[in-house]
């Protein structure tokens, strides 16, 4: 029998990146820009990605572990202000099991040098699964990849 049961957590991540606020916004929005950055295990198998980026649309991004489990996103874009905001719904799949619900929020904001952008997850953690840390782990590494990308999509030499 499973135990049902929902924990409750609030992630809030904060970056200074050194790109414009069009260029961040672009790297959420367009299919080919986010699937180069949005994994955060370079040694998993990518299995299914989509994104219809607009409200309502849907995102899907399906990987196989090391092992061979299966990792299963889909997310719901609620809302979108062009450079300014995104607001979607996800939930996240070990398997057939769902392990977590969650709504997140993505802010950028102009500042000299390029974009403030804060990302704020409240995730709700489904019947025992024991996250210890490592939503907040994997989103840090996807956004360090973020990074990585508009580095790489802002220098003059790519």
């Amino acid at each position: 029998m499973t135990t049902r049961s929902a924990e409750h957590a609030t992630l809030v991540i904060e970056r200074h990146l050194k790109a414009p606020v069009a260029h961040v916004f672009r790297a959420w929005s367009l299919p080919e820009s986010k699937r180069q950055w949005f994994a955060c295990h370079g040694d998993w198998v990518p299995l299914e990605y989509g994104l219809d980026f607009r409200p309502g649309g849907l995102e899907r991004n399906y990987v196989a572990d090391t092992d061979g489990l299966l990792h299963g996103y889909d997310a719901r874009y609620i809302d979108i202000v062009p450079d300014a905001r995104i607001i979607y719904a996800y939930e996240m799949k070990l398997g057939e099991a769902r392990i977590s619900v969650s709504l997140a929020t993505v802010a950028f904001e102009a500042e000299p040098g390029g974009t403030k952008m804060v990302f704020t997850e409240q995730v709700v953690f489904l019947d025992g699964y024991a996250d210890n840390g490592a939503r907040l782990q994997g989103t840090e590494i996807g956004l360090d990849n973020l990074e990585l990308f508009l580095e790489r999509e802002t220098s003059p030499i790519h």
